[in-house]
């Protein structure tokens, strides 16, 4: 048994709490920005107000804490780290839950501090154990309200429901069908859900490499598009993009200095440049369920809708 810090209160961090709770023996804290939820004092989780721009606060917080899973970001995030080292926390994992952090460019305009935070445990590895778990692109970017609607991914301006690849509700689609080497593109996906299950069973490994990857399904950007077709029932609107235009459509936005339409551009050539996708998702062998595969997700997702 070990003492787990689970760093935020959104909708994976309360998934991870969830699994920790329901699926082992773990003693675990919440840390929050803020005061307990309602929801949250109602599940008897523990929860612990820090103050994240506060070395002492957060070192306290971590007393005794052996693995610190985070869900935040920036500033706060490099800050946790600190304290994890100052307080010889054993374990970290940094939020990443995306593509594998090597495929990164240098610049990236979809970082969020997620480089500065690796450098920062790479710099701290020989006493802080650290990996980093690679699971492509949530399920939740296409439920209704989006990720943001459980609180994933604020602020990377890419969260709220038709930010990515398609809207659902509204039938349409911005397709990157083939990379730069004309390659069909394809991505891996997950449901935050399952993240949360492959999260709290990579507690039990005795050692963690660099990376733990996972995958609910991997499919190409349009059978992606398709499986959506087929659970509405009628033809999305398309559009199909290729790198070159891709790059005039982030030169346009930028030109009307849309940053949000150019976090979104962003986001497809990421996708184009195969961020998302692998091959070999190494927890899949290592766990005891089947992930949601994503045509099943989608269409409880928007039942009733």
């Amino acid at each position: 048994m070990m003492r787990v810090a689970v760093a935020g209160t959104g909708g994976l961090a309360q998934y991870i709490a969830h699994y920790l709770d329901t699926e082992t023996s773990h003693q675990f804290i919440l840390l929050s920005r803020a005061k307990p939820k309602p929801q949250l004092r109602a599940k008897d989780w523990q929860v612990i107000a820090v103050d994240y721009g506060d070395p002492q606060s957060l070192r306290f917080a971590l007393t005794g804490v052996d693995t610190v899973i985070s869900t935040i970001s920036g500033q706060p995030q490099i800050n946790l780290i600190d304290a994890a080292y100052n307080a010889r926390v054993r374990r970290f994992a940094p939020a990443e839950f995306e593509g594998r952090p090597s495929m990164r460019p240098v610049p990236d305009a979809l970082d969020r501090g997620k480089s500065e935070a690796s450098q920062r445990l790479h710099y701290y590895r020989q006493y802080l154990e650290s990996t980093s778990f690679v699971c492509g692109i949530l399920y939740e970017r296409f439920q209704p309200g989006g990720m943001a609607s459980l609180a994933i991914g604020l602020g990377c301006g890419v969260s709220e429901e038709g930010d990515y690849l398609m809207d659902f509700r509204k039938s349409r689609a911005q397709i990157p069908h083939y990379n730069a080497a004309g390659q069909i593109v394809s991505i891996c996906l997950t449901s935050a859900r399952d993240v949360a299950r492959f999260v709290v069973a990579a507690l039990g490994l005795p050692r963690w490499p660099a990376e733990l990857r996972m995958c609910g399904e991997r499919m190409s950007v349009y059978d992606v598009v398709r499986t959506a077709e087929h659970i509405q029932g009628q033809h999305f609107e398309k559009a199909f993009y290729t790198p070159a235009s891709l790059q005039d459509a982030l030169t346009y936005a930028q030109a009307l200095q849309d940053w949000p339409q150019q976090l979104r551009i962003q986001s497809l050539i990421a996708t184009a440049e195969s961020r998302y996708d692998f091959i070999d998702p190494t927890m899949n062998s290592m766990v005891g369920f089947v992930p949601t595969r994503f045509g099943d997700w989608l269409r409880q997702a928007w039942a009733g809708q």
